[in-house]
Parts: C-alpha cells; structure tokens; sequence
C-alpha cells in the first residue's frame, strides 16, 4: 500500500480585496480615521471577498509526480505556498509529512543581505540538515548552479537568472523528501530549464515525491505521472497526466472554428485577427479536411525583415512546426510598406493526426525586436474519420498514436 505523504482535505483560502493589513495605531490616527469615516465608500465588512481555493480534497503518495495546471488565477500558486507553509488556509487543513524543498516566486527563502553560500546554509538549517550534511551537499549545488564566481556575492546583487538558478540547486539538492516548484522555472534560459527538468526526473527516480506547476505541457506531460486541474479556486481533475492535459484542453478550447480579434502591437505593427477553419463543405474539422490559417495585421510604418508566422504546438505541448510567411524566399527581406496586410497559411488534407493543437503567433523584425507572441490564442481539435482511404483507416479512434499522417508535411502556402 502506498504511503500518504500529502493529504488534504476541504481545503480553501479567502482572500479580501483592496483589503490592508491592520498596522499599530497612534492616537493620532484614530482621530483622524474618525474625521475621514464618513467619506469612506466602504467598511472593512464590506470589502468584496474572493475564494482563491475551494474545497479541495485530495492525496499525494511517496514518490508521485504531481503536475498542476490550469489558467492564471486558478489558484495554483495559492495551493503550493498553503503546502510550502508561507500562507495559512482560511479552512480545512493539509498535513504534510516529511521535509519539504520550495522554488516559488522569485525571493522566497533567500535573505537578501546574505550571500549565496550563507543562503545555502540557512536553508539547510531550516530544513533540520546538520552543518556535516549540507558541506557535503555544497559543491554539488554550486556546480549544479553554474554562478562559482559569485557564491560570496549577497544575493541582492544577483540578476533574477542567478537568483533562480542557486533556488533550485538548493531546492532539488538538499535532503527534502517534498520537491514543489512553481512556475519560477519560466525566468531561466532554455539550456538551464531542460536541466532543471532533467534534475527533477532524476530526483522522482529517487523515491521523492515532486509537485510541479507550469504551462510547458510538454514538460508536465514528460515529468509527471499525475495531474490536478484547478479552475477558479476548484480542482475539476485528478488523475492520469494525459487526462489531465486534455481535460485541461477541452475546458477552454471554444468553438472549433476559432476567430481571435485584438489590436495588439506597437508603433511599428499590429495584430487585428486570426483565424483558423475547414475548408471542407461542411466546414467539419477532421483530419481529411485541409485547413487555413489566416492571419491579418496593419503595418503602421515601412519595415524591413518583417516576422509574421506562427508555431504549432501537439496537445501536450511539443512544438510541430514554425512556420513563416517568407519560409519559400531568399534574402534579401521584403520592404513592407503601411497598410493592412493578410496572409493565409494552409495544412494540407490528411497531415495532421486526430488530436488538439494549439497555435501560437510571432510578429516582429528580423534580428531587431518580437513585437508580439500570442501564445495559445487559436485551439482546434481534429476528429478522425473514415473513408480517407485504406492506409489511413484505424480501429480505434485516436488513430496511430503518431502526431502527423504519413505522407505529408505542413507547408507554409501562400495565397
């Protein structure tokens, strides 16, 4: 029988908003809070409350791998800072056994006046770790952190890259028997994020037990053995990893014929819509049907080395393709003068598998500036069907498990 080392129940946090924390008071200010009282809009009783979680029960066992997702505001953050013991739940409880190692946002746990060896230390001494134990963990976690140069530096010198990197060595080496690590992860470089992801595997095969938040589906779906999907303070999901992610996906995929309209941008270009469809007659989105992907922007001054493409991402978030609208030029870059411009961008029939995807939009200038990345703004599903001939007929309705049908490739055809 497994072991329990995370066990909640009914757990919930109250937040009040625009509320202050009471501070002493003088004499002085409780005269004149009594002058302002009668042109206040609102009592402290009145103040609006917010449930940032909300009833949520739920286990952990010794060595699970525990991916949290949801949208911003889902309460994700909330739930590891109750489990971390920075915030205290308004009810309910959540036991915790064992030691536990937090990375959360960018400042907790480190003592700014400090340098990074003294923080090591401190945070081994907080943990219960004997001075014996953390020297022999020490020069594992500065080599692991690649900032030798400054570990007698105090921190508040460090950038936010230096800062996270010496939080995560010291979280995902120092003896904790619980690993949580929030989103943080995002501040680092890509080579460093790969690393830390590939330390946390290696720290799973240990028998720890890791909760995990981010965005990067592809590294919850490669990490994670079981997801929790939160929305408005309430977990809606517990289970398998991969349920998790698509049930993650179903909830905030729209209507397949997906339109996306802002006016985002700069001085230089903006971003007025997108769109993807089916041109199929019926306008079904299936995988015997080719798609176009539109896009139409307003250029508002004459640039040089215009990026207007877009990068299509698996449901568990493994980047297929980039493409862009000048992939079939050769340099020199085109002179693109003001005025609305639209590209249209096709998948051909019968490329990709069925499944979810999700596109993201880039619009920048070459070498110069990203002007815009629209990240998850477009999401389609692709139903499988029959009757696209022989090779491509499956028992089963997921098809051959693979991302892209055999023959044909996503090209960038303009229009």
């Amino acid at each position: 029988m497994n072991e329990s080392v995370i066990k909640v129940e009914d757990l919930g946090k109250k937040f009040k908003i625009g509320a202050t924390r009471e501070s002493y008071r003088t004499l002085r200010d409780l005269i004149a809070n009594s002058i302002r009282s009668p042109f206040r809009r609102k009592s402290q009783e009145d103040i609006e409350t917010i449930w940032a979680l909300k009833g949520l029960t739920f286990n952990v066992n010794r060595g699970e791998v525990v991916g949290i997702i949801g949208r911003n505001g889902a309460g994700k953050s909330t739930l590891l800072k109750i489990l971390s013991r920075i915030t205290e739940p308004t009810e309910g409880f959540a036991e915790i056994r064992g030691r536990v190692g937090s990375l959360l946002e960018i400042g907790t746990g480190f003592h700014q006046e400090l340098t990074g060896r003294e923080n090591i230390y401190l945070n081994g001494a907080i943990l219960g770790m004997k001075k014996a134990e953390i020297d022999r963990k020490f020069d594992e976690i500065v080599a692991f952190s690649e900032i030798e140069k400054f570990i007698d530096t105090p921190v508040k010198h460090y950038s936010s890259g230096m800062y996270m990197r010496l939080a995560f060595a010291v979280a995902a080496h120092l003896e904790t028997e619980i690993l949580i690590v929030d989103e943080v992860l995002a501040v680092g470089d890509v080579s460093f994020q790969k690393k830390c992801i590939g330390k946390m595997g290696n720290v799973a095969l240990e028998g720890r037990t890791i909760l995990f938040v981010s965005h990067n589906m592809s590294a919850v779906s490669s990490l994670c053995s079981k997801g929790m999907v939160l929305d408005k303070g309430m977990m809606i999901f517990y289970g398998s990893i991969n349920d998790a992610i698509r049930m993650y996906n179903s909830e905030y995929m729209t209507n397949p014929s997906v339109e996306w309209g802002g006016n985002e941008g700069d001085e230089n270009v903006r971003l007025l819509h997108t769109q993807v469809k089916s041109l199929d007659c019926n306008r079904e989105f299936h995988t015997a049907a080719e798609l176009e992907i539109g896009v139409e922007v307003e250029v508002l001054k004459e640039i040089e080395g215009l990026v207007l493409g877009f990068t299509l991402f698996s449901e568990f978030g493994y980047e297929l393709a980039y493409v862009l609208y000048d992939d079939d030029r050769l340099p020199p870059a085109d002179l693109i003068k003001p005025g609305k411009m639209t590209k249209t961008f096709v998948i051909p029939a019968n490329t990709l598998a069925p499944g979810t995807y999700r596109i993201e939009f880039d619009i920048g200038i070459h070498t110069k500036k990203r002007i815009i990345h629209e990240e998850g703004s477009l999401m389609f599903s692709l139903e499988n069907i029959k009757g696209t001939g022989r090779r491509f007929f499956v028992s089963n309705v997921r098809g051959r498990g693979s991302l892209f049908r055999p023959y044909n490739f996503l090209r960038g055809c303009l229009r």
